[in-house]
């Protein structure tokens, strides 16, 4: 996908941002979603006292894609993960993460526990995601 079809696609769409990351990692990202057919842009993020501050953290972009969207990038960077891991082997056999979320099911972006959530919280660390 162009930065072209991008923008159409997300004309009057409503953004979430997804992340946000050094100019470098958002661009890196951005392009990885472009190529995965994801729209996705990238904006300035809101005002904090941190950054721009003078504090030394950089300039620093989110990135936004559709709502609905965000579970095929969350797919995307865990099936990427999980090529990593793979091919590096510095997993034990037994990860929960390693297998493919079911129906119903997410992937914690905390502890990578792949399962249902117990009142809108992983149920191995707790992180309330909903």
């Amino acid at each position: 996908m162009d930065r072209q079809a991008a923008d159409a696609a997300l004309a009057g769409a409503s953004l979430v941002s997804y992340g946000e990351g050094s100019v470098t990692q958002a661009k890196e990202l951005e392009r990885q979603l472009l190529a995965a057919g994801i729209p996705a842009a990238l904006a300035k993020p809101p005002a904090k006292a941190c950054c721009g501050g003078g504090c030394g953290c950089g300039a620093k972009l989110q990135i936004l894609v559709r709502e609905d969207d965000a579970p095929k990038v969350a797919e995307l960077l865990n099936a990427e993960w999980l090529d990593a891991v793979r091919r590096e082997g510095t997993v034990a056999q037994g990860l929960v993460a390693l297998r493919t979320p079911q129906e119903n099911e997410l992937v914690c972006p905390a502890c990578q526990f792949v399962g249902a959530l117990v009142d809108g919280a992983c149920q191995d660390c707790g992180l309330v995601l909903e």
